[in-house]
């Protein structure tokens, strides 16, 4: 199980982009090294692209997201309005949860 998922309220916690928040859009995983998430409208970095007449898409500058390591996201916490660690317990029917380290709100009850 992992501390962010796909579909998370992150917000970033280190680097360029530090304060923004955004919505986890996928998760990528590397083979050797650290995992990274692909944020919206977070890590913006501007692609320069060319032209392909056959599908129809137009070249230039195309502003995009790009990967951003998840040592620098933190799990944004709606009760407190701040990024929060994340921890792990088990309940009594034997599911693996999710939880706020901060105030011990279990984050994937659904």
């Amino acid at each position: 199980m992992q501390r962010i998922k796909k579909g998370d309220d992150v917000i970033v916690i280190a680097g360029r982009d530090k304060g923004k928040r955004g919505n986890v859009l996928r998760i990528v995983h590397r083979r050797h090294g650290a995992d990274r998430a692909l944020v919206d409208n977070v890590n913006l970095v501007k692609r320069h692209t060319k032209g392909k007449p056959q599908s129809g898409e137009s070249g230039g500058i195309i502003t995009r997201e790009a990967p951003i390591d998840l040592s620098n996201l933190a799990l944004y916490n709606p009760a407190s309005g701040k990024g929060e660690r994340v921890g792990f317990k088990t309940l009594e029917d034997g599911r693996k949860v999710r939880y706020f380290r901060s105030n011990g709100e279990v984050v994937d009850l659904a």
